[in-house]
């Protein structure tokens, strides 16, 4: 592998992510409506991600995809509009690269596409801490794209061969924005509750990226990701009483412990969060106490 496509290359996470594949050495071929910022791809296009001809002029001599474009938040369009948009854009590149013989894709999924944290109706998840298989629960189009999104995943491997991993993020910062999130939640913990105030420092979100990329790993795999904590700057266990006593714990948390369960992420990746909004660059086995 010598060559990626990024698409959404000029998103928040996508910025990240190209530089981060720039510095380990790899050629980017970057896509993306427009760029606001410059961007070290030694080919940066223009295009949308869910145009055949834009994806296929970005696909010469690409190795692997790392599909990142998409509407980011069902506020930012009508729900036909998110739901059209990402869903086409994923088919798109997954198609166009599968039938080119691209052995590897990577895609970004979401904490929320098993539906319950943008869920219009009073419902809980299933259990704590979160896995690949908790139920789905899906009342928004931006959930639901997402989890339409693995499904496509799973039909590019069975129909191309393609090997893809959706990494389900949470919430994705840098620190200095992760702090004014934590501001924010701390004042209602309890907007945050469903998704188990989950979060992921980017530099976090770029190791995780490349490793997916990287991972020898045969099939389609749908792997959640957080930090090693918890957003909020309280003890989980605390904070579950409070707002989500009802919902079964599967294994006791310690401390600011994650209520998301990594150990597919770390099983097939071999990845494992290394900051903390609560400890800035110390060491993991530092921030659950």
């Amino acid at each position: 592998m010598t060559r990626v496509l990024v698409t959404g290359a000029d998103g928040s996470i996508g910025r990240a992510a190209v530089a981060g594949l720039c510095d380990a050495g790899y050629g980017v071929t970057g896509l993306s409506l427009g760029y606001d910022h410059a961007s070290p791809a030694d080919r940066p296009l223009v295009g949308d991600a869910r145009s055949p001809v834009d994806v296929s002029a970005a696909l010469e001599d690409v190795d692997a995809v790392l599909h990142l474009a998409a509407i980011p938040h069902p506020s930012l369009g009508t729900p036909e509009e998110v739901f059209e948009n990402n869903v086409a854009a994923t088919f798109n590149v997954l198609a166009q690269a599968g039938q080119r013989g691209i052995g590897r894709a990577v895609i970004a999924s979401s904490i929320n596409a098993f539906g319950v944290p943008m869920n219009v109706n009073p419902v809980v998840p299933a259990y704590y801490p979160l896995d690949e298989d908790v139920p789905v629960d899906i009342t928004d189009a931006y959930s639901l794209s997402k989890y339409v999104d693995e499904q496509t995943a799973r039909m590019a491997w069975r129909r191309w061969g393609t090997d893809v991993i959706a990494l389900r993020f949470p919430l994705v910062k840098s620190q200095q924005h992760l702090l004014r999130f934590r501001a924010t939640a701390e004042r209602d913990p309890s907007s945050m509750a469903r998704e188990g105030w989950a979060y992921l420092d980017l530099r976090d979100g770029v190791r995780a990226i490349i490793a997916a990329l990287e991972c020898e790993t045969p099939g389609a795999h749908v792997v959640g990701l957080a930090a090693a904590d918890i957003l909020i700057d309280r003890p989980t266990d605390e904070l579950l009483r409070e707002y989500a006593p009802t919902v079964p714990l599967r294994r006791p948390v310690a401390g600011r412990g994650s209520l998301v369960d990594t150990s597919r992420a770390r099983q097939l990746l071999g990845f494992v969060p290394r900051y903390s909004i609560h400890t800035g660059d110390q060491a993991v086995s530092a921030i659950t106490s």
